[in-house]
């Protein structure tokens, strides 16, 4: 598997966000729900609209985990969420295939919507995985808390997260740049 980053830079995300949006409001809300609430992208796919719809949060088993956890929402994602499930049954899948009645989008068609987004904001490096790295990228950036990003993220370590999250390569990358050399 390649190594992913996050997308740093907001006016990237907007940009991606405007690109998924006029292409499919599935792939937008794909995109958007990941950037907000730090899942996995295999405890992403299964969730159906009850799951959801008209909620402040909402409970999943984490699949590597088997670890039940309460998913807080922001209050945009609420928003987009509830235009987005307007009028679908409780027991649709959000992010249903095309193929087959009711079964959600594979992993793989995850990565192909965000690969065709990325390459169009002119981003590399970009997975399934980034949806989550993005997410504790700019939570660290608001709250500098690596302690709360820690246990969102199940991590043991602080550093773990930290570098999952990007951080760890950036602090490495800016002192190099104020290094002038030998």
């Amino acid at each position: 598997m390649n190594f992913v980053n996050p997308i740093r830079d907001l006016d990237r995300i907007e940009a991606m966000k405007k690109y998924l949006k006029e292409k499919s409001q599935r792939n937008y809300i794909l995109f958007t729900l990941g950037i907000n609430s730090g899942l996995r992208i295999s405890d992403i796919l299964p969730l159906k609209v009850g799951d959801v719809n008209k909620r402040l949060y909402f409970v999943i088993t984490e699949q590597k985990t088997k670890k039940r956890k309460e998913v807080q929402m922001t209050p945009l994602l609420r928003r987009e969420l509830r235009k987005y499930t307007e009028g679908k049954d409780d027991d649709e899948y959000l992010f249903q295939s095309r193929e087959g009645i009711n079964r959600p989008i594979s992993r793989s068609m995850a990565y192909k919507i965000l690969r065709e987004a990325a390459e169009f904001v002119g981003l590399d490096s970009i997975g399934t995985h980034t949806l989550r790295k993005t997410f504790g990228y700019h939570f660290y950036q608001k709250y500098k808390d690596p302690v709360m990003l820690m246990e969102l993220f199940n991590h043991t370590e602080e550093k773990t997260t930290l570098r999952y999250i990007g951080v760890t390569q950036d602090a490495l990358n800016q002192a190099m740049e104020r290094f002038e050399g030998l």
